[in-house]
């Protein structure tokens, strides 16, 4: 299977998991346990069904929308990942490339193989900065003074991972970061010797934006798990977020918001906006899909804050339908990840490509000219 026989998000999961040795592939593509709110993110979007109208004159057509105060192209971030240098020698400079050639926002994490400051020099795209509040203080403030001093748009607050969700096959793989090469594992790892030579040979495995303060995850390796139990503040609360604003001072996102309660708590503390999301699937198994709570978190704060829909997005369809339910717009990690793991930079411009094509051909087939004329009235549910 080549890259050009890839036509659709599904196809560069075939191509990355013949490419990645299988327990860098089952992370990207893994869950926590049963991995039934990961499936459910995707399926979701299939409850309900677009209504289009006909002759509708939609020979021009207007993909662009105004996210935190900056235009995008599409109605669509690459929402931030973590660890992309070991899905791909060439990382989150690849995904920066291609969200700077499409006009859209991206984000960082702060597990990224990369900096902040050569992310913010290298590209002029909107930025977005993950940030995971460890029980360093010094770490967060240092996170925090980067950001303000490399002009990232907005950051980006997690607040799903308390703790590590159970990620079964992480645990089976042995998975850490940076990889480590044990004899149970090392034959998947030399069974992909293109992977295996990028990775050995080119530019080393760091996490730049944590070295200064912590050597777990950047020069010892820990399970994804591991990290998040003991390095990350499981005191946190609305009054740390709301301390975390202040100091940032800039546009700032909530990621992780599942409840309409909370969507009101983030108005209530200044969020400029909200990610709807459960961590991929990754966190609490059993837990709703964002699609699910879109219309009800709609309901309860929609015009207040802005409201990203977050994750199981693999088709158009899908960012049209999460806009028709009020969403502003749609985010998602394993829809370039596959892409970036099968093809570097070039996969994930064509996974853009693909979805650029099908949003605008779904309005286009929708009867729709602008995303402000997508409301429920598009949708009917099953």
């Amino acid at each position: 299977m080549r890259l050009s026989d890839c036509h659709n998000i599904d196809d560069f999961r075939r191509l990355a998991k013949q490419r990645l040795p299988w327990p860098v592939f089952d992370y990207i593509d893994g869950g926590a346990d049963d991995e039934l709110t990961k499936a459910r993110n995707t399926q979701a979007y299939a409850e309900c069904d677009l209504v289009p109208d006909v002759l509708a004159g939609v020979d021009q057509i207007d993909t662009s929308v105004t996210i935190m105060g900056r235009k995008s192209a599409l109605p669509l971030i690459l929402s931030p990942t973590a660890l992309q240098r070991v899905f791909h020698w060439q990382g989150e400079r690849a995904v920066a490339r291609a969200a700077e050639k499409f006009g859209l926002w991206f984000g960082i994490s702060s597990l990224a193989t990369v900096s902040i400051e050569e992310v913010a020099a290298m590209v002029s795209t909107p930025k977005m900065f993950q940030l995971y509040v460890h029980k360093d203080k010094g770490l967060n403030r240092s996170m925090i003074e980067r950001c303000q001093a490399a002009k990232f748009d907005a950051i980006a607050l997690t607040v799903d991972t308390i703790v590590g969700g159970k990620r079964e096959r992480c645990a089976r793989s042995g998975f850490s970061s940076p990889p480590r090469f044990t004899p149970s594992s090392l034959l998947s790892y030399a069974a992909r010797p293109a992977w295996a030579m990028n990775y050995v040979f080119r530019e080393k495995f760091a996490l730049p934006n944590l070295d200064t303060h912590v050597r777990a995850g950047t020069q010892e390796a820990v399970s994804i798990q591991q990290y998040f139990g003991t390095m990350l503040d499981q005191s946190m609360t609305w009054q740390t977020a709301e301390q975390i604003r202040n100091d940032w001072g800039g546009t700032f996102c909530l990621k992780g918001v599942m409840s309409a309660g909370d969507a009101r708590r983030a108005v209530e503390i200044g969020a400029d906006a909200i990610m709807i999301s459960n961590h991929g699937g990754r966190q609490l198994d059993g837990s709703r899909a964002p699609f699910d709570q879109l219309r009800e978190i709609v309901d309860a704060v929609g015009g207040e804050i802005e409201i990203i829909c977050d994750g199981g997005v693999r088709r158009g369809s899908h960012v049209l339908k999460a806009l028709a339910s009020g969403a502003n717009c749609a985010s998602g990690g394993r829809l370039y990840l596959y892409a970036l793991a099968a093809a570097g930079q070039a996969g994930v411009e064509r996974a853009i490509e693909l979805l650029k094509d099908e949003i605008e051909r779904g309005m286009k087939l929708t009867g729709v000219t602008r995303i402000d004329q997508l409301n429920r009235d598009r949708l009917r549910w099953r």
